[in-house]
């Protein structure tokens, strides 16, 4: 497929107003997008590889105005290119505005083979494909080392110098991750089965055990629903984590009957694949990923080593990473901040910070895939593949407080013994209890009803950090006030300031997480990138012309950082509405 066909249909879907028409139009795209499907599947939502994976381009937007600027001639430079951004407000239409494809001579092929003069000095593109595209971000993506930012920044001028004006629209939207043209997930979901006539739910089946839509829209062409059907789960490929919403021992009772009570741990969710040996030359491979599938292995070798000696066959478990003390005891969750991305130096991080895995669902074992089956069954399986791999391995004889890593599992319809479960979970150091219902499936990716969080006392929000306040006198080096924002669609909206329940340890950690993020100060305010993402408590969501919400947070408390929370994932406008009127 042309890059411009794909970027003519694009506009088509922005243009369109209408859901229904949406799905269409990304249904003709993808049926007449040939054997370039599965990268047109991906393009459509902005993205360049597959959900599950991790690899990333790795170009700041102030790379890519450069290769904008150079593409669009000797007379325009990045810093005009940003001016215009300003003044527009998109990226999208600023790469639109320049004819681009008129570079010729030396700089022309500074991109390599890519890099060419391609679209000629009218600038009308017409000759780039959507594979061109694929494989030249494919390629910048790779590059790594000294000078690879001047390379990914070659390779990007080449592409831009080879698009029209509405090639370049989309191109510099894909790059910066802003395709923004109304094209979300259950789009391509039911875009999928409309043009390949298979069943929206085997659709979705297949998109949780693969998270990849590109290949799904492969198989559902070439193979049909037999193909869809036999997708399953891959140990070494994260699926998204099953949520949970809040929600009262009530309203689990009245809708549930019974109830599966766990502790709800002061930690960061892991998903664990690990393939244990499978011949005398090869070895275990253990692969741990965040909540949000970034992999974060070589970060936690504590989690590589419980694999390697306590799971004698092909899992996938979900848990938490939890930092403890000396005495084993849970430490709070900034702790395990310390430790989840680390890159570098990750023994000295170890030895400052000790963290230990808890695991409380299992996805597969054995080369079994249990998403369909209940949580009970999901759990007694985890309860097994955990006993297997201890000396004595005799299950009957082994009480669930003596198993590594299990996460404990009660079933009740009492209130008064869910109450007591979360009195033990508080006075363990651990945030409350998680109210589950028995026989819900795992759904990847789903926050619904089956699966409640319950903490104590007052009710919280993620919020994006969108600006702060430098402090005064002994705290004058750090930021010690914090502005709160929600999502309202593609903005963010402000709903207060925090700056209470924050010790000095943890504004010297909070400042040296956001001082990078910085994009300008005034006095002693700054503004901030939307790249953080706090859980705040309050006591009470009113009514404020103070914040562009609308709305204030009353009493707010810096509850945690949420490193596994991308802003996309913060709380959005509509739930601090629903919040405020309950």
């Amino acid at each position: 497929m042309e890059f411009a066909t794909f970027a003519d249909r694009a506009g088509t879907i922005e243009a369109e107003p209408a859901d229904l028409e949406v799905i269409a139009h990304v249904r003709d795209l993808i049926a007449d997008a040939g054997s370039d499907l599965e990268v047109a599947a991906r393009f459509v939502q902005g993205r360049v590889f597959p959900a599950w994976d991790s690899t990333t381009l790795d170009i700041g937007p102030s790379a890519c105005y450069e290769a904008i600027a150079r593409a669009a001639g000797t007379n325009v430079s990045s810093d005009d290119v940003e001016d215009r951004l300003a003044e527009v407000g998109e990226i999208g239409d600023v790469a639109a505005s320049y004819d681009f494809g008129g570079q010729q001579g030396l700089g022309a092929f500074t991109g390599g083979g890519t890099g060419g003069t391609g679209g000629g000095s009218d600038g009308n593109g017409g000759d780039l494909t959507v594979r061109e595209v694929y494989e030249t971000l494919e390629e910048l993506a790779a590059a790594e080392g000294s000078g690879s930012q001047d390379r990914k920044v070659d390779l990007l001028f080449g592409l831009f110098n080879r698009c029209s004006s509405e090639e370049a629209r989309y191109l510099a939207r894909i790059v910066l991750s802003e395709m923004r043209i109304g094209v979300g997930e259950g789009t391509v979901r039911d875009a999928i089965a409309d043009a390949f006539d298979v069943p929206t739910d085997r659709v979705e089946r297949a998109l949780q055990v693969s998270n990849d839509y590109g290949r799904v829209a492969r198989i559902a062409r070439d193979d049909g629903l037999e193909g869809l059907d036999s997708m399953v789960l891959d140990v070494g490929r994260p699926v998204q984590a099953m949520l949970a919403q809040a929600g009262t021992v009530t309203d689990a009772l009245e809708e549930w009957e019974e109830a599966a009570v766990e502790w709800k741990y002061d930690g960061a969710r892991i998903q664990l694949h690990h393939d244990p040996d499978v011949s005398e030359d090869s070895a275990a491979e253990t692969r741990v990923f965040s909540r949000n599938m970034e992999e974060v292995t070589d970060a936690l070798p504590e989690v590589v080593e419980f694999a390697e000696a306590h799971l004698e066959e092909a899992a996938i478990l979900d848990g938490e990473v939890v930092a403890i003390d000396a005495d084993g005891s849970p430490l709070p969750f900034q702790e395990v901040l310390k430790r989840f991305r680390r890159k570098h130096d990750v023994a000295k991080a170890r030895e400052d910070v000790t963290v230990r895995p808890v695991f409380f669902d299992c996805l597969h074992a054995d080369g079994e895939d249990l998403l369909a089956e209940p949580l009970t069954t999901r759990h007694d399986r985890l309860r097994s593949v955990l006993v297997d791999g201890r000396a004595d391995g005799d299950a009957d004889a082994v009480d669930d407080t003596d198993i590594d890593g299990l996460s404990l599992l009660w079933r009740t319809d009492d209130p008064d013994e869910i109450e007591s479960i979360d009195a033990e979970a508080l006075e363990a150091g651990h945030e409350g209890i998680m109210l589950k219902n028995p026989d819900s499936t795992y759904s990847p990716g789903r926050r619904g009803k089956h699966w409640r969080k319950r903490k104590p006392d007052v009710e919280t929000l993620d919020c994006v950090v969108t600006g702060a306040e430098w402090g005064e006198g002994r705290r004058a080096t750090f930021l010690g006030t914090f502005e709160l924002s929600v999502r309202a669609g593609d903005t963010l909206e402000t709903v207060g300031k925090v700056a209470t329940g924050i010790t000095d340890e943890k504004l010297e950690e909070l400042t040296e997480l956001l001082e990078s993020h910085i994009t300008a100060e005034e006095g002693q305010e700054v503004e901030l990138e939307p790249e953080v993402v706090f859980e705040v408590g309050y006591e009470e969501i009113q009514s404020s012309p103070t914040y562009s919400s609308g709305y204030a947070l009353r009493f707010p408390r810096f509850v945690g950082v949420r490193p596994d929370k991308d802003p996309a994932d913060a709380d959005s406008f509509e739930r601090l509405e629903r919040l405020q009127s309950d």
